[in-house]
C-alpha cells in the first residue's frame, strides 16, 4: 500500500463569549459543520491505492468527490453516497452511507465496494475499513489548484484517467479566461462572508487567507480584506468588519431558499464601510459556491461577475 502526503493546516474559529446566545451557537455550529462538509478544514489531501483495478463498486462520502466522479463519467460505478451529496441530481438516487461525523459502517461494508473516498480525517473509518481489506482514497482538500489535481489523481485511480484529464483542463481553462478578463482591473478589497445570523450581524463567519474561497476571490480579481490573516476561516464582528473597511461584501452559502431570509439590509446599520455606503453587498448561493468541485469555475466567474461586472458585458 502506497501513500502520499503533505502538511496539514487546521481550522481555528474564534467566537467571543459575549455573543454565545443558545441561538448564536447554534448557528455558529452549523456553519462550522457546513465549512467542514465543503472546505474539509483547509486540509492538503491523502492518497492510498491498496488496488489496481479499476473499481466497479464506489462509495463516495465526500459531495465534491462525489460530484467529480459523476462528472467525469463514474457516476454509474458509484453505488453509495454521503448524507450531504446533492449533486447531481443522479447522486440522490444512490444509497446513503452517513457523512463525515456520522458514517455507517456496516451498511458501507454491506454494500461490499471495491472502493471507497473518505475523508482523510475518519481515522475510525479508515481502520474498520482496512481491516475489512476495502480499498480507499483518503481525500482532504487545500486550494483551488487542488480541485483540479484531486479530479486527475481520483480519475486514475478509478480507471477514467482521459475523462478527469479533460474535465480538469476545462475547468483550469476557464478560471483562465476568468483571470485574463480582470487582469490589470483594480482589484476592490473584498470580505467573503459564508455563514452569519439571519437579521443581524453576529456570528459572522469569512473566510482568512488560507483555502479555495480565499483562491476563488483572488482568480476573481478581488483582494481578501483578512489576506493578513493565515486561517482558513475567522470568526469576525461588526467593529473588525468596519476597521477592515472593505469595498464589496460577497455572502456565500449553500442554500438558496434560506438565502432569501437573510436581511442584507442588516448591514446598513454599518454605513461608514465602503461596500454599505455604495450599495455593493451581494449573495450569491448554491451548493456549487461552497463545494470545492467541477462546477468551481462557474463560481469564481460568478465572483468575477460582481467584481468586475464591465469585463463580461458583451
Amino acid at each position: 500500500m502506497a501513500a502520499y502526503k503533505r502538511p496539514l493546516v487546521g481550522l481555528v474559529l474564534k467566537v467571543p463569549l459575549n455573543v454565545l446566545t443558545p441561538a448564536v451557537l447554534t448557528r455558529a455550529l452549523l456553519a462550522l459543520a457546513l465549512l467542514t462538509l465543503y472546505v474539509v478544514s483547509g486540509f492538503s489531501r491523502t492518497v492510498t491505492v491498496a488496488a489496481q483495478a479499476p473499481p466497479q463498486r464506489i462509495i463516495s462520502l465526500i459531495p465534491s468527490t462525489t460530484e467529480m466522479l459523476f462528472a467525469m463519467g463514474a457516476g454509474p460505478r458509484v453505488i453509495g453516497v454521503g448524507n450531504f451529496d446533492r449533486y447531481p441530481p443522479e447522486a440522490m438516487t444512490r444509497i446513503k452511507v452517513g457523512g463525515l461525523i456520522d458514517p455507517d459502517v456496516e451498511r458501507i461494508i454491506s454494500l461490499k465496494p471495491d472502493l471507497v473516498v473518505v475523508y482523510g480525517t475518519q481515522s475510525d473509518l479508515r481502520a474498520q475499513l482496512e481491516r475489512a481489506r476495502i480499498p480507499m482514497f483518503l481525500y482532504q482538500h487545500a486550494g483551488l489548484p487542488d480541485i483540479t489535481a484531486t479530479i486527475r489523481e481520483l480519475g486514475t485511480r478509478v480507471g477514467s484517467a482521459k475523462e478527469a484529464h479533460a474535465l480538469a483542463g476545462k475547468i483550469e481553462a476557464d478560471i483562465e479566461d476568468v483571470k485574463k478578463r480582470v487582469s490589470g482591473r483594480t482589484r476592490p478589497r473584498t470580505l467573503v462572508v459564508f455563514g452569519r445570523d439571519a437579521e443581524t450581524l453576529r456570528g459572522i463567519y469569512a473566510s482568512g487567507a488560507i483555502g479555495f474561497l480565499h483562491d476563488m476571490l483572488e482568480a476573481a480579481g478581488g483582494t481578501n480584506v483578512f489576506a493578513d490573516v493565515k486561517r482558513q476561516s475567522i470568526q469576525t464582528t461588526s467593529e473588525l468588519a468596519v476597521a477592515r473597511a472593505p469595498e464589496v461584501i460577497i455572502e456565500i452559502g449553500v442554500d438558496t431558499a434560506s438565502a432569501k431570509g437573510r436581511n442584507l439590509s442588516a448591514w446598513d446599520a454599518l454605513s461608514s464601510i465602503p461596500a454599505v455606503r455604495n450599495k455593493r453587498i451581494y449573495q450569491l448561493r448554491g451548493d456549487g459556491m461552497m463545494n470545492p468541485g467541477p462546477r468551481i469555475s462557474g463560481s469564481v466567474r460568478r465572483v468575477a461577475e460582481v467584481l468586475h461586472p464591465e469585463a463580461f458585458r458583451k
